[in-house]
């Protein structure tokens, strides 16, 4: 055992009848000897943080920590043996750190950590005491259901970590750009190249071209691929909540504010990318604080003076003419040419009228896995009918045609009349178009000819239809309701 620790200091101390001072140190030496006793294993640190000593027990503890000689442990400095150790703030602040549970690899542990001081009351190390050594251990009066739900609490907080990292990896990669088409093989050989730079990139093009799943290819593509791809469509945040959104909030900002304060997106994506979507949506205002942090690598969380530097590459994305938007004024023309380092257009579906063919079975493909539904494959005049349409919507209503053919009806093969008796119909390029439908009818008769495919597929069994719509029967029950020619079929 070491020599015995002084105990701390008061300004009389010198004072003390010399009877007093033999009862402080025998209390000293009696407590040492207790904690010795009584914990699973003891050790001592001096005012550099490094292990001095370690007690019999302690040694026990050396093959749970990954050491076999005590060498390997005694003598280094306590943050590189013991990992999430709080033994440095012990020494800094010289306050005691009676209660903690500290986890790591090896398990988690019920542990004190007391300062020591010399008689002019200076800190000069430190006592760390492992009280309790694994949650499964079995003592009088232990404190396993506390270790035990603590455990439990750490895997939940690993495992909620671990789900949001997935969702913030990319789901994309350039290969998930279908086409051979010259335009989108252009597309992706300037996505190729990007991908390789730390550039600021500025994907242009109508809505449904695909802008959100170039971010993720070039992102994937890129040096940055292991760090987090972190997106904010702008058009979806209230503009009063933008803010707060990129830059973060710091503790108590505001009335209601989070007391640990809550990182924002910038933070979020530090070392990856941050994906801008429908980045002309943004105010003049939120502009000028974006263009600061892309000029200076720094911000400010909201209510906070303290500047946290970041390191993101920025993807954004826009269906508007920023160019027109810059000369009336409603775009910042600095921010443009900041964030147009390298603009990249993605063409419009009838720009690449010979990628329809392995769009449409990919698509299908998907259709088929997300809803359960056998797959369905073109019959040739199918797709001469999918070439002759204008797709104002891109891609995006591509899918929606394959999808409403796929659901109302039992055939295998979808043909070009199952795509001119849908209830919702692209218009031929050579056709001026019908007057639109106001959009919830246009609803209702979607939902109404899924329903009427759902059951006509499964037979009239209810619980199927139910099943293969991918809602609930209550809601099916509900929606039958509304026709009940349909809940009599």
């Amino acid at each position: 055992m070491p020599p015995v620790p002084t105990t701390p200091a008061t300004n009389d101390a010198n004072a003390l009848p010399r009877d007093t001072q033999s009862v402080l140190k025998l209390a000293a030496a009696s407590m040492f000897s207790l904690f010795d006793q009584s914990s699973q294993g003891m050790l001592l640190v001096d005012r550099n943080a490094r292990v001095v000593w370690i007690s019999d027990g302690y040694r026990r503890l050396l093959p749970l920590l990954g050491f076999e000689r005590e060498e390997d442990f005694v003598g280094h400095p306590v943050a590189e043996v013991i990992p999430n150790t709080a033994m440095h703030q012990v020494l800094e602040t010289g306050k005691p750190i009676l209660v903690d549970l500290i986890s790591n690899k090896s398990g988690t542990f019920l542990v004190t950590r007391l300062p020591l001081r010399d008689e002019s009351g200076a800190v000069i190390g430190a006592l760390g005491v492992v009280l309790l050594d694994a949650p499964d251990a079995t003592h009088p009066g232990s404190m396993q259901p506390l270790l035990a739900k603590f455990s439990r609490l750490q895997r939940e907080l690993d495992d909620a970590r671990a789900e949001l990292a997935a969702h913030r990896r990319p789901k994309y990669t350039i290969a998930s750009f279908i086409g051979g088409s010259g335009p989108a093989l252009e597309v992706k050989r300037q996505a190729r190249r990007v991908a390789s730079t730390d550039a600021t990139v500025l994907l242009l093009g109508e809505t449904g071209t695909g802008k959100e799943l170039m971010a993720h290819a070039i992102h994937a593509a890129s040096a940055r691929a292991r760090a987090a791809f972190v997106g904010v469509n702008i058009a979806a945040v209230p503009e009063t909540l933008l803010e707060a959104e990129f830059f973060g909030v710091a503790p108590g900002a505001y009335t209601g504010a989070d007391r640990k304060g809550r990182d924002g997106k910038f933070k979020l994506a530090d070392g990856g990318t941050l994906f801008l979507d429908e980045i002309g949506d943004m105010s003049l205002a939120l502009q000028a604080k974006l263009l600061r942090v892309l000029q200076e690598r720094e911000l400010e969380p909201l209510g906070s003076n303290r500047v946290i530097s970041v390191d993101v590459r920025v993807i954004a994305a826009t269906s508007r003419d920023l160019g027109a938007m810059v000369r009336e004024g409603r775009f910042r023309e600095d921010l443009y040419y900041r964030l147009a380092v390298v603009p990249i257009r993605l063409p419009a579906l009838r720009e690449r009228l010979a990628d329809i063919e392995a769009l449409a079975e990919a698509l299908l493909e998907d259709i088929s896995r997300r809803s359960g539904l056998t797959a369905r494959s073109l019959a040739p005049d199918a797709l001469e009918w999918l070439a002759r349409q204008a797709w104002p919507g891109n891609i995006r209503e591509l899918r929606n045609a394959l999808e409403q053919a796929a659901l109302m009806s039992d055939d295998l093969v979808l043909t070009a009349g199952h795509f001119s008796a849908a209830a919702q119909t692209p218009a031929p390029v050579a056709t001026a178009p019908a007057p639109a439908a106001p959009l919830p009818e246009r609803r209702a008769a979607m939902e109404r000819a899924a329903i009427e495919a759902a059951l006509r597929s499964t037979g009239g069994n209810r619980v199927a239809a139910a099943k293969l719509l991918q809602i609930s029967r209550a809601t099916l029950y509900e929606k039958l309701a509304r026709w009940p020619d349909l809940a009599r079929s």
